[in-house]
């Protein structure tokens, strides 16, 4: 990638400055690095916990482990296992990091059409005259059973105006979700800017939830723009191009 934007691979790194603004961190779903003592807090306040490495990305790696009546179960993308205990589960996923660090966060119960669980993609990017704009906003559609909803695990596209009314959400709600998530594009830029120089483009991953709130799952710093070229609408993907011209983004 030869073209100038700041890169921020860890995401801790990145949700600790999320979380240091309040009008954002009500967006944050409860994340933790992963240990042992973190690992048993967080199964004991919630039903569903993801575990992810910190400089993961594509949706590879991510594990969801869900509380059982009796122990709990790892799933990593179809694959299912079952342990009866925290130390059992811990022991396991220690294993799986292969040394490298983790994190813990609360799982969103995602919103759904037809039965497929769908995250937001908000594509925030800066003009030259150093404003940052949310330039596109649509939505990426799961494989049903499939732990990441991401394009690489098998995910179709979708238009977010289009999704969000196929999973029931009322006109009126669809307008007010657009707003709010392009002005919390454009704050996170802003925050972003503020401890790290260098910035031109973002691309925040956004759960909604059953009830329609908003969760950043992350914030990427090398998104990935290349699949919005297979809609029929190229408008989104030629809106983001013209402003990754600027910075001189060939793709």
């Amino acid at each position: 990638m030869g073209y100038p934007s700041t890169t921020v691979k860890s995401k801790w790194v990145k949700t600790k400055w999320l979380l240091k603004r309040a009008s954002i961190r009500k967006y944050v779903p409860h994340t933790l690095l992963f240990n042992r003592g973190n690992l048993s807090s967080m199964l004991s306040r919630y039903s569903t916990v993801y575990f992810k490495p910190t400089g993961g990305t594509g949706g590879f790696n991510i594990n969801r482990i869900k509380k059982l009546e009796k122990g709990y179960q790892i799933q990593l993308n179809a694959k299912k296992k079952r342990y009866a205990t925290v130390n059992a589960l811990h022991n396991q996923l220690r294993k799986r990091t292969s040394g490298q660090s983790y994190l813990l966060q609360k799982g969103i119960q995602l919103a759904t059409v037809n039965g497929r669980p769908f995250d937001i993609r908000v594509m925030v990017q800066k003009t030259n005259g150093g404003v940052w704009k949310s330039t596109a906003i649509f939505t990426k559609v799961g494989m049903p059973g499939k732990v990441a909803t991401n394009y690489h695990q098998g995910g179709d596209l979708g238009y977010f105006r289009k999704t969000l009314s196929k999973a029931g959400f009322s006109k009126n709600t669809i307008d007010r979700k657009e707003k709010e998530l392009k002005e919390l594009g454009k704050s996170v830029g802003q925050l972003f800017d503020k401890h790290s120089s260098g910035f031109r483009e973002l691309g925040l991953d956004v759960a909604l939830d059953r009830k329609g709130n908003a969760f950043i799952l992350e914030v990427n710093t090398r998104p990935q723009f290349y699949p919005l070229k297979q809609m029929k609408d190229k408008s989104m993907y030629r809106s983001i191009m013209s402003y990754a011209k600027q910075y001189g983004r060939k793709r």
